[in-house]
């Protein structure tokens, strides 16, 4: 049995027991650590999971080839998976499978315009009400802000877009530009908190519809005007830019022209924030799981690409900071939340629809905790004197900004 090999190489922490569909166990166990049972049904899955597992991996679970047994989740399984890659690396038939994705990575990361709305579609567009299943109120769509690491995911992610405000470093009145908009709640409250004329662009159809009509309900359609439209056909200046949750799929490749853009429309005193994924090593490619089912076209950017773009559009990086498990504690609470509402989602969808989304949630999280994702948020100027000589100001419009909703909710 190929597979049986390949797990006798890759599980060195943790038991696996494998029952084949024959009914035959096999058990493969190394140090102390997660214990998952799981069944194969099928020969031929349990083959294509030997030879390529970054991308079969996920469809048999999908297809109901694969089955956690004993009481385990797929959540364990992946956790146990994800111990021994961060110890040990990927098995060689992994290995090779990324070498051969690296060969055609232009093709993956080729996101003219008529593409890059065609990919949004894909994931944005499907029903609101899958996304209210598992967001929070606000529908933030990215790496919640955990600075003491209890809050509840609602507090999390009010946290996230205050800390995002006290680094645009913003005053009354500013004009701000949202690219990658979402469903509005970054813009809205930029609008809401700090009476900021904003502008938001996206390539989501459903998105631009619930934004504008979230502006007309909160009485903020005067201040807060949402746009079906790619960012690179935008134009005039702005005070302030923030980005929050696109970069990932802008591609490598289209890197300069994100930053020389954002360098064309940023007033010559403004400041940008960008807030994206990032690996912390080198280069790779996007897992072949995620790029065919969850996000094509995407692609999680080492720091070495990011600054080279900034670079060479001639901005500067006047702040750098890296979340690390804030969006594996993100994650976690939108798993479970989804897990919650399984049968509501079988009813927007199908359970083959639902077994994906649990996989692209648990394969998600187990990256931030145990393969080297974080969060990348960095602060962007045209000139070097747009923001304070240190970064005290941050902590300050943080706490300034706490007192100020404190304030208005008494």
């Amino acid at each position: 049995m190929l597979l049986a090999r390949v797990l006798a190489q890759l599980v060195k922490v943790g038991q696996l027991t494998v029952i084949d569909s024959t009914g035959k166990a096999r058990v493969f166990e190394g140090e102390p650590g997660p214990v998952v049972t799981i069944r194969i049904t099928d020969p031929a899955a349990a083959r294509a999971i030997a030879l390529h597992p970054n991308l079969c991996l996920g469809e048999a679970y999908m297809e109901g080839k694969l089955v956690v047994e004993d009481g385990g989740t797929l959540y364990d399984l992946l956790d146990l998976f994800g111990h021994n890659l961060a110890r040990f690396g990927p098995h060689p038939f992994a290995q090779m499978q990324i070498r051969v994705d690296r060969v055609f990575r232009f093709l993956q990361q080729y996101n003219p315009m008529s593409r890059a709305r065609a990919n949004v579609s894909h994931h944005y567009d499907l029903s609101g009400r899958l996304y209210d299943l598992f967001l929070d109120h606000d529908r933030q769509y990215s790496c919640a802000y955990f600075p003491h690491g209890g809050e509840d995911l609602e507090t999390a992610q009010d946290l996230k877009k205050r800390h995002i405000a006290a680094k645009l470093l913003m005053s009354r009145n500013q004009k701000v530009l949202d690219i990658g908009s979402g469903w509005g709640g970054m813009g809205l409250y930029l609008a809401r908190e700090m009476n900021a004329d904003v502008t938001g662009v996206t390539l989501s159809t459903e998105q631009f519809n619930v934004s504008n009509a979230r502006a007309q309900k909160a009485r903020l359609s005067n201040r807060a005007r949402f746009e079906l439209k790619d960012y690179r056909l935008l134009e005039g200046t702005f005070d302030r830019i923030v980005s929050v949750g696109m970069f990932e799929h802008v591609g490598v490749y289209h890197y300069r022209t994100f930053f020389e853009k954002i360098r064309d429309l940023l007033d010559d005193n403004g400041v940008a924030l960008l807030h994206t994924i990032g690996r912390m090593e080198g280069p790779g490619t996007t897992n072949p799981w995620i790029r065919k089912y969850i996000f094509p076209g995407g692609y999680i950017p080492a720091l070495s690409e990011v600054s080279s773009a900034i670079e060479k559009a001639g901005l500067w990086i006047t702040d750098i900071e890296i979340l690390r498990l804030h969006y594996a504690e993100t994650l976690r609470h939108w798993r479970q939340r989804f897990m919650g509402s399984w049968d509501e989602a079988a009813e927007i969808y199908d359970e083959r629809f639902c077994r994906m989304w649990e996989f692209y949630l648990a394969a998600s999280e187990i990256s931030f905790r145990h393969l080297r994702n974080c969060v990348f948020q960095i602060q962007l100027t045209k000139r070097q004197e747009a923001v304070p000589l240190t970064r005290d100001y941050i902590t300050d419009w943080d706490r300034d900004l706490v007192g100020k909703s404190r304030h208005r909710a008494a």
